[in-house]
């Protein structure tokens, strides 16, 4: 009997110590964790995924530290510049998982853009006239214009032999990835490319902008490899536009000369 009064009254003293532990050591640092403050970046405007980020879209702001993700970014200078790889929107904590110091690989091509070279676009008209959306970044590709002009011919200018694909765009703007085990009919068929984005000096964004509005323009697949064997095509078609030039020094030109031109040269 006495035995179990005295456990009893050690199981009793033990619940007491214990909750005299709970209630003024765990407790009290709880709640300083809950009450803990810490500076963070947040979006104060909506960024879309691939987008610089300026620091006019971001602000700094103090809030409650208890369960933050560790890889929330707290210093500015850590986002200011940096891609984001995600849509962020109002009010999100950025995580450094969400931001990138390189742009991302499906618009990449965008910021290699020195000012002599130019990035523009074409409609693709037709299924056929995108080479059945089989055409992929980096290809070499010759534009043939339909249905152009006066006589309504068929051209391949000079200017736009060899140029180089940047990418193939959907209607939704996603720039398209072929990918060989795509089976689902719907997917290909969403898939499908409405326009390619080339890689042009300001001469042929010129020559295409009024083909893109005069003519049909189709495309034919030059080459498809090495980027060493495309750079070749490329300094071929770099030479013919400088040998034109050469041939219309002290000659007025314009863009219907240059189709001109390409239409002789093809009947050749």
């Amino acid at each position: 009997m006495k035995n179990l009064l005295k456990n009893r009254t050690v199981i009793g003293l033990s619940a007491i110590v214990l909750s005299l532990i709970i209630c003024f050591g765990i407790t009290p640092l709880y709640n300083n964790a809950l009450q803990s403050k810490v500076k963070i970046v947040r979006i104060s405007k909506d960024i879309p995924k691939g987008e610089i980020i300026s620091s006019d879209k971001i602000e700094t702001v103090e809030i409650g530290g208890y369960n933050l993700p560790k890889n929330v970014l707290i210093d500015k200078d850590s986002v200011v510049g940096k891609y984001a790889t995600a849509d962020l929107s109002k009010g999100d904590y950025i995580l450094n998982s969400k931001v990138s110091s390189n742009p991302l690989a499906e618009n990449k091509y965008l910021y290699s853009l020195d000012g002599n070279s130019q990035a523009i676009s074409i409609t693709i008209k037709s299924f056929a006239a995108g080479l059945s959306g089989k055409l992929q970044t980096g290809d070499i590709i010759s534009i043939i214009a339909s249905d152009y002009g006066e006589f309504r011919e068929t051209v391949i200018p000079k200017e736009l032999q060899y140029v180089k694909v940047l990418a193939v765009t959907t209607s939704e703007g996603a720039d398209r990835v072929y990918n060989q085990k795509q089976t689902n009919e719907k997917d290909k068929e969403q898939e499908l490319p409405s326009t390619i984005t080339l890689l042009v000096n300001r001469t042929q964004a010129k020559l295409l902008a009024d083909l893109e509005q005069k003519s049909k323009i189709h495309v034919s697949l030059i080459y498809r490899g090495s980027e060493e064997n495309s750079q070749k095509f490329l300094d071929e078609q770099k030479k013919l536009i400088n040998d034109n030039k050469d041939s219309n020094t002290g000659n007025m030109s314009n863009t219907d000369n240059s189709v001109s031109q390409g239409a002789s040269t093809n009947e050749q």
